[in-house]
């Protein structure tokens, strides 16, 4: 692996760690709406499958020690085995879907907003069944709880991703820092 990937590789799990403390809670949920999917979707988009996973990955590990890089800054196994849980496992899904979605079809936007879209809903099955579990409610229930009202913010998240995260990976291929 060549230093400028490592760095890449560090850079984006560092802006995870950035922005998946910024939430905002929400009165009818315990799982409030989180930037850290904008920074999950940044780093796959910029990175690709392989790179972006391994971001996202080490993100979860870094919060899964105890360093406060989750939602409210906290971190710790209590965050993942709490009702934000399934959604953090989520994002390895998240990434790997999306970012297969942008390398398969690296110049096709299209395809790229299909992956992000089609992650996002395996991220959020893996909520809802984990979130239902947890406050042993019905999948319906926890669908209105952890989904429904966060579907507006995950399209904004993915149309920021699209055009913030499409000019920066233009120049990043420019400068030969990506593929």
């Amino acid at each position: 692996m060549k230093t400028k990937k490592i760095a890449l590789i560090g850079l984006m799990t560092a802006v995870l760690c950035v922005l998946g403390p910024i939430s905002f809670p929400l009165p009818i949920s315990p799982v409030p709406i989180s930037l850290g999917v904008l920074g999950v979707l940044l780093a796959t988009y910029l990175l690709g499958m392989k790179w972006g996973t391994i971001s996202c990955l080490a993100y979860l590990l870094i919060g899964l020690v105890g360093l406060p890089v989750f939602t409210g800054f906290s971190g710790g196994v209590g965050k993942v085995l709490g009702p934000t849980g399934g959604y953090l496992l989520g994002y390895i899904f998240l990434s790997l879907i999306a970012g297969f979605f942008i390398s398969k079809w690296p110049a096709k936007w299209p395809m790229h907003l299909a992956g992000m879209v089609l992650g996002t809903a395996v991220m959020y099955l893996f909520g809802t069944l984990w979130l239902g579990y947890l406050m042993k409610c019905s999948f319906l229930e926890a669908l209105w709880m952890g989904v429904i009202p966060y579907i507006p913010a995950d399209l904004i998240k993915i149309a920021i991703t699209l055009g913030l995260g499409g000019l920066v990976r233009k120049q990043l291929m420019k400068a030969g820092l990506i593929d």
